[in-house]
């Protein structure tokens, strides 16, 4: 059977853990007392789920934190003849992020977040058959293969903290 690897792109804002890197941000940013960088983990369906965190000392610095989590997945093209075809290579990234604007008093709060795996449907879905008659099948997958959790803030060029996996 012939087949190719369906590359899917997915996220949320948050990801899983590892070594954060504290990099550049508000001169007194701290995480504030009782709070640590994110802990995440992903679960036997590859759900990635990341704990919040509070940063303290950010004074009205904004920031943007994004997840972006990456799957593949095998879907192949069979006809009514049963003959396979193979999908043509296709990468669909999904970035979600979004602004987190610090309290009164200079503490920006990063709410738990996860990304989840596509499903069947959403893989098919961004297949391509030679035409509609043909069916769409997912033979493997989807696999995690990567994700990218950064938080910067606004006005600074690299992330306050960042994680890469693998």
């Amino acid at each position: 059977m012939n087949a190719k690897k369906l590359a899917l792109g997915f996220a949320a804002t948050l990801a899983i853990s590892s070594a954060w890197a504290q990099t550049t941000g508000p001169s007194g940013a701290h995480y504030a007392k009782g709070s640590f960088a994110p802990v995440c983990s992903v679960d036997g369906t590859q759900l990635v789920s990341c704990t919040g965190t509070v940063i303290g000392g950010v004074g009205n610095t904004n920031a943007t934190a994004t997840l972006s989590a990456t799957y593949t997945g095998t879907v192949q093209c069979r006809n009514h003849g049963g003959q396979v075809v193979e999908v043509k290579t296709q990468t669909t990234e999904g970035t979600s992020s979004g602004v987190l604007r610090p309290s009164r008093n200079g503490q920006l709060v990063v709410p738990p977040l996860s990304a989840a795996a596509p499903t069947d449907a959403e893989m098919k879905a961004d297949a391509d058959c030679p035409n509609g008659n043909w069916t769409k099948e997912v033979r493997d997958g989807p696999t995690l293969i990567s994700y990218v959790y950064t938080l910067t803030f606004v006005g600074y060029t690299q992330p306050f903290f960042s994680k890469v996996y693998p």
